[in-house]
């Protein structure tokens, strides 16, 4: 068993421990007032409404030109720990990273404020494994305000302790770059979450501690909404090129300010693929390009893609038909759809003891390494 987390005040981001007695299978089980948790209600409304006032500051020239690029830049060292860590590395296992790289997602994660990486990965592989089920903590068939924060307000349902007790962590739980942070996460949090990005525009260039606070808190609440709409936005609005029996999309726009974490039906659908895309375009997917900038430099290796092929082949036999009009102009035609139902062979990427032998066969590996150089 992992060492338990005693996050304090900042608990409002994990509230597995807090369910409803009676779940239901009702995918829009009815909301009572016995279902918020409205210390987390009154905490996440506090935050935005500082977030806008640091967002006033801003546009308003309120700010050093320094305090925005300082945050600028923190907010790309944060949500890259979040998107290269936390996802494609803790929890898919997209491809494996030496202890310095692992340290600096480390770091970037926890200065995300998004539960520290053991609680995130737990989660998302839950998330993966029943998308989109009573089992699943962000389940989109909630409607879009559940799925995007929601979540986070209310008792979760009784399926998400239950069935998330059943996900191999493992892992995780081996890796001392995670418990350490999970043991510190409290001392951790505070310094690389507000001391530090509030402090060094102060005390680097004359910013006003206020300013600083508010603009650090935006910057805060910002990261944490652009993630959240890869669980709403990117579960709703989009094309199903690779399967169309799953609520995930690909959807531009999340993928542009998520750093690459909004082609989810292909991700979904392949999670154990490094990019969380089928193309390597930096501009739509900067997690890749630091991903790759890893590897050639040694410290990430052993990175994960899924042959075309297998791409092919899982597209024309369960897409929506746009990935084959996006390859031949609609010449070909798709083979035909073998009715694969809702939630079918879900996986939570490489590792999963449901993954497939052929789709373990299929992968492709680059910067491949011995498994005794990995620290």
């Amino acid at each position: 068993m992992a060492p338990s987390s005693k996050l304090g005040f900042i608990d409002f981001l994990d509230d597995s421990n807090q369910t409803k007695e009676n779940g239901t299978n009702n995918p829009q089980p009815e909301v009572t007032k016995q279902d918020w948790v409205w210390r987390n209600v009154l905490i996440m409304g506090i935050l935005h409404l500082i977030a806008l006032q640091g967002l006033w500051y801003m546009i308003t020239g309120s700010l050093k030109w320094q305090t925005i690029v300082f945050n600028i830049a923190y907010v790309s060292f944060t949500t890259t720990g979040v998107t290269g860590g936390a996802h494609r590395l803790w929890a898919h296992r997209t491809y494996k990273a030496k202890l310095p790289f692992r340290i600096w997602l480390m770091l970037g994660q926890t200065g995300a404020l998004q539960n520290d990486i053991y609680t995130w990965v737990r989660d998302h592989r839950a998330h993966h494994k029943f998308t989109d089920t009573d089992a699943d903590p962000h389940n989109s068939t909630r409607g879009f305000f559940f799925c995007h924060v929601g979540w986070l307000l209310m008792k979760k349902h009784p399926d998400v302790a239950l069935k998330g007790k059943k996900i191999d962590l493992s892992d995780v739980e081996a890796d001392p770059v995670v418990m350490w942070q999970r043991k510190y996460y409290i001392p951790l949090i505070l310094l690389l979450t507000l001391i530090i990005p509030t402090y060094a525009p102060v005390y680097f260039w004359g910013e006003l501690f206020y300013y600083s606070f508010c603009i650090s808190i935006f910057r805060y609440v910002l990261s944490l909404n652009g993630t959240w709409l890869v669980n709403s936005a990117a579960h709703m609005w989009g094309y199903k090129p690779y399967d169309s029996t799953i609520n995930p999309t690909e959807n531009r726009f999340v993928s542009t300010i998520g750093f690459g974490e909004g082609w989810h039906n292909y991700h979904h659908t392949f999670p154990w693929d490094y990019k969380a895309a089928e193309l390597g375009n930096y501009r739509m997917n900067l997690t890749t390009a630091l991903l790759d900038f890893a590897a050639y430099i040694g410290q990430a290796y052993d990175l994960k893609t899924v042959s075309r092929e297998m791409v092919q082949k899982r597209a024309r036999r369960t897409g929506d038909g746009s990935w084959e009009i996006r390859e031949s102009s609609g010449e070909e035609k798709a083979e035909e759809k073998d009715g694969r139902k809702f939630h079918e062979d879900c996986v939570w990427g490489w590792g999963d003891v449901d993954m497939k032998e052929e789709e373990k066969n299929s992968a492709n590996v680059t910067y491949a390494r011995d498994e005794d150089k990995a620290m």
